[in-house]
């Protein structure tokens, strides 16, 4: 019988439910698809996580209903550092937050008065960011003490869908190492940074490995849903850049790099060991899990969320915009400026008149620059932005690691840009491969097939992406 499994992919603005199988090739069937919606209370931004796990049981659902015992297991990846917590009888205490809520704005600041900045880096080797859980975890302390105080377990998002999928709670690997409470040296949660943050050791349980096979799916869920055989829960990579890496068409034999491009553009290499050095903390690198246990040595860049703020601002306006059409456009219009896309005033969502277009505008004012009136003339400064940013952090990203970079593989939604793509080809003077677009859903699934044994490993796996015909290559013009 054919082995079926079904990745859980969650990203910042989207999610879906897809089935697939692995034979010589990886075949792909979406369930669903629906907005990983967020709302606003009260002033604060919440992840609606019950709206998400109702179409996550949609789409597993309907999947068992197509394909029967065929369906053999379920995995979930999620976008990093958010989190819920657990109280004594198991249930969810509130909605988790949104990173980008206002709470961690002065927070890293007051962090370091409780433990030296490079002490904190040298105990995680992550990148410094208000949005690590960290810094999360500290304006919780501080904002509403009786929330930790209940809480007896932490479960970051994948961890958390697994959890009830499962009825099990395990930390994974990968999206712990997102969280800046994590030593990738001894792969364990630091007891140094959770001590420094008068945080309970209690509440971060066992990390397991990517692709550990949790349990069968719970039986009350099971019996919702009419499911009657067993599903396997395996916690796969679970931060969705880890399996999207563990799709990216290496090889072992040239010496390339990563960029997962999406709402966040992150970009790194693969290390089997982390790189803590003062070169590495002077470049603000991050040390992350990847799927088969080494290291994603990274940077994180802002991404395509600038222009996807954009985008919500102008179909509210009444405007119709199409991703694919817009780049196309972009590379027609008037090269007016270039967007420093990691200024922080770019981090959070537009409001009212605080539109993203907008800051946009005052920006090119304040810089000096052409102020841009299309939407074509906007995207193309956002592009060359993101292209000189990839540019820049690849030259850093060698010369920290000592690591010569021949290759740049574009992986993700954003891959399918190819003016970006050749923008990127020729601000960093390298090869530039495109694909696959879905590399986040099959790095899911190829966890799940090697936990099965239906793959012998990742290599096995990368062997099969790198034989398909998907591979876009972008020469330096």
């Amino acid at each position: 019988m054919i082995k079926r499994f079904v990745a859980v992919d969650l990203g910042a603005e989207s999610g879906r439910v897809i089935v697939g199988t692995v034979q010589n090739e990886f075949n792909l069937e979406v369930m669903n698809r629906f907005p990983t919606r967020n709302t606003r209370v009260d002033g604060s931004l919440y992840w609606d996580v019950l709206f998400i796990f109702a179409k996550i049981k949609e789409g597993l659902s309907k999947a068992v209903s197509l394909y029967g015992e065929e369906i053999s297991s379920i995995g979930v990846d999620t976008w990093g550092v958010d989190y819920g917590l657990i109280d004594s009888k198991g249930q969810l205490i509130g909605n988790p937050f949104h990173y980008r809520d206002d709470r961690t704005d002065g927070m890293m600041e007051k962090v370091f008065q409780k433990i030296d900045k490079n002490s904190m880096y040298h105990e995680t080797g992550t990148q410094f960011m208000q949005i690590n859980t960290a810094f999360q975890l500290a304006a919780e302390l501080e904002n509403n003490p009786e929330k930790i105080n209940r809480a007896e377990r932490f479960l970051m998002m994948p961890d958390l869908f697994n959890y009830w999928l499962s009825a099990l709670m395990a930390n994974e690997y990968s999206i712990c190492s997102t969280s800046q409470l994590f030593n990738p040296s001894e792969k364990k949660w630091s007891e140094k940074i959770i001590d420094a943050l008068n945080l309970k050791n209690t509440l971060f349980g066992d990390v397991v490995k990517s692709g550990t096979v949790l349990g069968s799916l719970n039986p009350k869920l099971a019996r919702e849903l009419g499911i009657k055989h067993d599903i396997k829960v395996v916690s796969v990579a679970g931060h969705d850049t880890a399996s999207a890496v563990a799709a990216a068409p290496a090889d072992e034999k040239i010496s390339s790099a990563y960029l997962s491009s999406g709402t966040w553009s992150l970009l790194g290499i693969e290390i089997p060991e982390p790189n803590i050095s003062e070169k590495s903390i002077k470049a603000n690198l991050t040390n992350e899990g990847a799927a088969d246990g080494g290291i994603r040595f990274l940077k994180n860049i802002m991404g395509l969320w600038i222009l996807q703020e954009c985008k919500r601002y102008w179909e509210a306006e009444g405007s119709e915009i199409d991703y694919g059409e817009l780049a196309k456009a972009s590379a027609e219009a008037d090269d007016l400026f270039t967007l420093d896309v990691d200024d922080p005033r770019f981090l959070k969502p537009g409001r009212g008149e605080d539109s993203m277009p907008g800051r946009i505008i005052a920006y090119c004012n304040e810089t000096g620059q052409k102020v841009p009136s299309s939407h074509a003339e906007f995207a193309r400064g956002i592009f060359k932005g993101l292209a000189s940013a990839y540019a820049k952090n690849i030259e850093t990203i060698s010369s920290v690691s000592g690591k010569k970079i021949d290759v740049l593989h574009i992986i993700g939604g954003g891959s399918q840009n190819m003016f970006l793509n050749q923008m990127t080809a020729n601000a960093a003077g390298i090869k530039v491969t495109a694909g696959p677009i879905e590399a986040t859903a099959i790095g899911n699934l190829m966890m799940q097939a090697v936990a099965l044994g239906v793959l012998e490993n990742q290599e096995e796996g990368r062997s099969i992406i790198r034989s398909g015909k998907d591979i876009k290559t972008f020469l330096p013009e």
